[in-house]
């Protein structure tokens, strides 16, 4: 074999295998929002026909729908939901806290603390610290938890949404700036 053909075969490899890295099943869950059509009847309607924003608000109960939905993740939605509640009554909730909620709740730990709190953590709804303390006693460490609300959720979508409106306003400006211009 030849030196080319050796190192194209080897690229042809190298090809191949880089192809079957990049390949997806599309987004992962844990990385996904729900987001059903804009003029969905299981949405309230948030703008006017003049696409202009409505002042009305949704409720907890539709928010969370967008990170578990509802209609796919019945057993998410309702632990999230319930936990948010709580959350938003106490404000800062401890890890002593947490537990009780978990084992008064009904939900299993495996879902609470892998599927639930992930989730409103890495959207941005919840900000969770934990501080290193040693016992002096036994010079063992340990990480209490404590969980409470964060804006970071909405500005992000508020984030996304402005610049989607600033490259809306841009086109629409354009537009008609060369309108004027055609005689």
């Amino acid at each position: 074999m030849a030196p080319d053909e050796a190192e194209e075969k080897q690229d042809g490899k190298e090809g191949a295998s880089a192809q079957q890295a990049i390949a997806s099943r599309g987004i992962p869950s844990k990385d996904s929002l729900y987001l059903p059509p804009y003029n969905s009847p299981e949405l309230r309607s948030f703008q006017d026909s003049n696409e202009n924003p409505t002042r009305n608000v949704w409720s907890l109960e539709e928010v969370i729908n967008f990170v578990f939905p509802k209609k796919y993740q019945q057993r998410y939605n309702e632990v999230a939901l319930s936990f948010m509640r709580l959350v938003i009554e106490q404000g800062t909730l401890s890890g002593e806290q947490i537990g009780r909620f978990v084992s008064e709740s009904g939900a299993s730990k495996a879902t609470f603390y892998n599927r639930v709190l992930p989730r409103l953590k890495r959207v941005g709804m919840l900000k969770v610290e934990r501080q290193t303390v040693v016992a002096l006693e036994s010079r063992r460490k340990f990480r209490p938890m404590t969980i409470s609300l964060s804006k970071s959720f909405g500005n992000y979508l508020t984030k996304i949404g402005d610049s989607w409106l600033a490259i809306v306003d841009d086109a629409r400006s354009r537009r008609r700036q060369e309108e004027r211009k055609t005689p």
